[in-house]
């Protein structure tokens, strides 16, 4: 896999785990409470794991559960985010 590649699949995991979560990173960043710069690394982690089939598989059986699993690389972001 290309790293554009690699970082379009990780960018959608991210997303996708904070949606889950009930925090759209978007608005977050308009509202301030999160910068770009922080979502980037965030991407940047998520690339870092070895196992984001884990991470697709538990987002499409919605077996996420309320909080990020632990093994994310993002989950002290993402706690920090969950309303």
């Amino acid at each position: 896999m290309s790293s554009r590649e690699s970082l379009r699949k990780h960018a959608d995991l991210v997303d996708r785990m904070a949606t889950s979560l009930g925090v759209d990173l978007q608005e977050e960043a308009i509202a301030g409470v999160i910068s770009v710069d922080e979502i980037t690394d965030a991407v940047l982690r998520c690339t870092d794991c070895p196992n984001p089939d884990h991470c697709v598989n538990a987002l499409a059986n919605q077996a996420v559960g309320g909080k990020p699993p632990e093994y994310c690389r993002n989950q002290d972001l993402l706690k920090k985010l969950v309303p």
